[in-house]
C-alpha cells in the first residue's frame, strides 16, 4: 500500500490544547498529589524506597517488557508469547494489566501506579466495597475500549479480588506517592511489597516546584513519569533498573479506526468542553507506515506519545514497540512484531 502524503490530520484546536496539556495536567491532579502524598505519610514505612530496586535483580539480563493496557492487546494477545517464550527478563506493567497477567497464571516482576483520582484506581486492584449504585455513578471502565470483562464490572471485580488473594504477597509495586489512600490500604492487604516514589510534576529548581514540595514531605526519589503510567513503567525498566532492551506492548496511545468515541478514555472531558456533535474536532488522525493503517487518537494521548518520544531519543537504551498497532513510532524506537523481540532478548 503506498502510503498517503499527510500522514498526520489534525486540528489547531488540538495543537492548542496539547501545548497547553501539561499545565492542564498539573492543575488536574497537582493539588490531589500533594495531599495524597500527605496522608501516605503514615503508611511510608509500611514499604521500602523505590532506590531500593537498584540494589535487587528485577528479571535476568537487560531485557524487559512494558505491558500497557491499550486495545492492541485484543488483537494479538501479547501474554501467550511470552508464556511460550519463557522470557526471563523483567516483564512490567500498569496497574491496570495485572488481571490480564494474573488471570493467565504469570506474575509481573513489578507493578506500577501513579494516578492520584480518589475513586477509580482501586478497581484495578479489587474493589471490596464495589456496588451497583457506586457504578451507576461513573460509566469509566463499562464504556472503555481497555479491557472490555470490565464492562461486566461486579463479576470481574470478584474475579480480581480472587486473584489478589492469591497472588498479592508474590508481588512488588512501585506505589507513587500520590496514590489514593484506598489503593495504598489495598495494597498492604493483599500482601504486596511496596517501593515509594514520587512523580516528577514540574521543574524541581522553579520557584513553588509541586515536585520539591513531595520530597520536603518524604524525601523519596523523583521519576519522570512522562504524564501516564505506563510512561512511568517505562522509566522505571530504564533509570531504575538499567535495562537496556526494552520492549513496548499494549502502548496504542490511540484507537482503531471504527471505535465509537464513547468507549475513549477522556470521552467525558471532552463533553465538558463540547457538544457530542463536534468532538471530531477533538481527535487526531496518524498514519501508522508500519502497519499500514490509520489510527486516531486525543489531545492527551498525543501528548503523552510527543513527551515518549522526546525522552526515548535520550536515553540510552533501545526502545522496541511490539504493540504492532498504534501511533508510538519515531526515532529511537524500532517498531517490530513481538516475536522478534522474544527471538533475540530471552
Amino acid at each position: 500500500m503506498e502510503s498517503p502524503n499527510n500522514q498526520v490530520k489534525t486540528s489547531s484546536l488540538v495543537q492548542s490544547l496539547v501545548s497547553q496539556m501539561n499545565n492542564i495536567t498539573l492543575n488536574r491532579i497537582g493539588k490531589m498529589t500533594l495531599e495524597n502524598a500527605r496522608i501516605n505519610q503514615i503508611f511510608i514505612n509500611r514499604g521500602k524506597s523505590l532506590a531500593e530496586l537498584r540494589n535487587q535483580q528485577i528479571g535476568q539480563g537487560e531485557s524487559a517488557i512494558i505491558m500497557a493496557s491499550g486495545p492492541s492487546n485484543k488483537q494479538h494477545d501479547p501474554i501467550i508469547p511470552i508464556k511460550s517464550s519463557g522470557f526471563k527478563g523483567a516483564l512490567i506493567i500498569p496497574e491496570s494489566a495485572m488481571r490480564y497477567l494474573l488471570s493467565n497464571g504469570v506474575i509481573p516482576d513489578l507493578i506500577v501506579t501513579v494516578d492520584p483520582h480518589p475513586t477509580r484506581m482501586i478497581r484495578w486492584f479489587g474493589n471490596p466495597h464495589l456496588t451497583e449504585e457506586s457504578l451507576k455513578n461513573d460509566d469509566y471502565y463499562c464504556r472503555q475500549d481497555m479491557d472490555e470483562s470490565f464492562a461486566n464490572e461486579l463479576a470481574t471485580n470478584r474475579e480480581v479480588l480472587k486473584l489478589l488473594k492469591k497472588y498479592g504477597k508474590q508481588l512488588k509495586i512501585a506505589m507513587s506517592t500520590s496514590a489514593p489512600k484506598a489503593v495504598v490500604e489495598r495494597a498492604l492487604e493483599t500482601g504486596m511489597e511496596i517501593y515509594w516514589w514520587n512523580p516528577m510534576l514540574d521543574d524541581p529548581d522553579q520557584e513553588g516546584s509541586m515536585t520539591s514540595e513531595l520530597h520536603r514531605i518524604n524525601e523519596l526519589p523523583s521519576v519522570n513519569c512522562g504524564g501516564n503510567v505506563a510512561t512511568a513503567a517505562w522509566m522505571m525498566a530504564h533509570a531504575v533498573l538499567n535495562k537496556k532492551h526494552i520492549a513496548l506492548t499494549g502502548m496504542d496511545l490511540s484507537y482503531y479506526d471504527g471505535t465509537p468515541y464513547r468507549k475513549t478514555q477522556y470521552y467525558d472531558a471532552m463533553l465538558r468542553l463540547a457538544d457530542e456533535k463536534e468532538l471530531s474536532s477533538f481527535f487526531t488522525r496518524i498514519y501508522n507506515p508500519h502497519t499500514e493503517s490509520w489510527f486516531f487518537t486525543d489531545p492527551a494521548y498525543l501528548w503523552y506519545r510527543e513527551v515518549f518520544l522526546e525522552i526515548a531519543e535520550e536515553a540510552d537504551c533501545t526502545t522496541y514497540n511490539c504493540t504492532q498497532g498504534g501511533i508510538l513510532f519515531g526515532n529511537n524506537i524500532e517498531f517490530i512484531p513481538l516475536l522478534q523481540f522474544l527471538e533475540t532478548h530471552i
